[in-house]
């Protein structure tokens, strides 16, 4: 991001922490690729919920979600692109999530699916461990900043 754009960024995101107190900022997933993928879900209507390890909110510092807040999701240029609203949260061990959460996170058509394709992103990000606590987040779209 250029200096112009991280200016630019951190006003838009500054606004709208005054418009949403207590908000937090995150971005979904771990390429430029994925983020816009996920953003683009959640616009559709087929993502209505996303998971984390708990261990990341340990080690980065990041606030875990909580119900009744609203959070700002940012692009990979670090701009906002939507405010959700968490409506749910659950610890819950990877092993142990059910098929409505894996399909809410509106990635896969099955729970195979979401199993594989989290289980790479976990490898890809600090390890995989089935019985790994994940943040598990159902969240509504509060809005769309594209």
């Amino acid at each position: 991001m250029d200096q112009t754009a991280g200016s630019g960024a951190r006003e838009a995101i500054r606004r709208l922490q005054q418009r949403f107190p207590g908000a937090e900022t995150f971005t979904f997933g771990d390429t430029r690729a994925l983020c816009d993928e996920l953003i683009g879900l959640v616009r559709s209507g087929r993502k209505r919920a996303t998971c984390g390890a708990l261990r990341d909110f340990h080690t980065d510092g990041e606030a875990l979600p909580v119900v009744g807040r609203c959070d700002i999701a940012l692009d990979w240029d670090g701009f906002p692109a939507l405010v959700i609203e968490t409506t749910e949260v659950e610890i819950r061990r990877f092993c142990d999530v059910e098929e409505g959460f894996a399909l809410a996170e509106g990635e896969n058509d099955s729970l195979e699916g979401w199993q594989h394709g989290h289980r790479a992103y976990f490898e890809r990000n600090g390890g995989f461990d089935a019985r790994m606590d994940l943040v598990c987040e159902r969240f509504r779209v509060v809005e769309d900043l594209g």
